[in-house]
């Protein structure tokens, strides 16, 4: 059985940021960006669905631990709207997050511990820089920039 609400049962833009703890610039922002939904009542103010709270609470949580925008909003985009966002849901959301975040963690960590043979050198070669270009494994790519990751990072 699917429930309807009625706009009593929505919740005010201002309240939804009373109770999320987001400003309301925020709100309007993820709403722009697709990550959460209002509907308009008659005198086209927004009104939110309580399941959005969830969902906000999702967005700042993955935002905290350095998932961008653009995955939150992939991973949102395949769960129902009007539906509280369950525990199976997160478990499979933050399983997938927990994966990239290993992926980032090891990156990390390698530049980590190889920073300090090239802290100094002075050398400013990419042909044989161990940290940037290790065994110049770059230059079988082609011309042109390799390591320049281009991530849009909307936070």
């Amino acid at each position: 059985m699917v429930e309807v609400n009625t706009m009593a049962d929505l919740l005010t833009v201002g309240e939804v940021a009373a109770r999320s703890g987001v400003p309301v610039s925020t709100l309007h922002f993820y709403q722009a960006k697709g990550l959460i939904t209002s509907t308009r009542n008659s005198g086209n103010q927004r009104r939110f669905d309580r399941s959005e709270l969830r969902r906000i609470a999702v967005i700042r949580v993955a935002q905290r631990a350095g998932i961008s925008l653009g995955e939150i909003r992939e991973a949102l985009s395949t769960l129902p709207t009007k539906r509280t966002i369950s525990a199976k849901d997160w478990s499979r959301m933050s399983n997938r997050w927990k994966r990239q975040l290993d992926a980032r963690i090891e990156r990390l960590a390698a530049l980590r511990d190889q920073l300090g043979d090239c802290i100094g050198c002075g050398c400013l070669s990419l042909d044989t820089c161990p940290l940037r270009n290790p065994m110049d494994v770059l230059s079988t790519e082609g011309p042109g920039p390799r390591l320049l990751e281009f991530e849009t990072n909307e936070q």
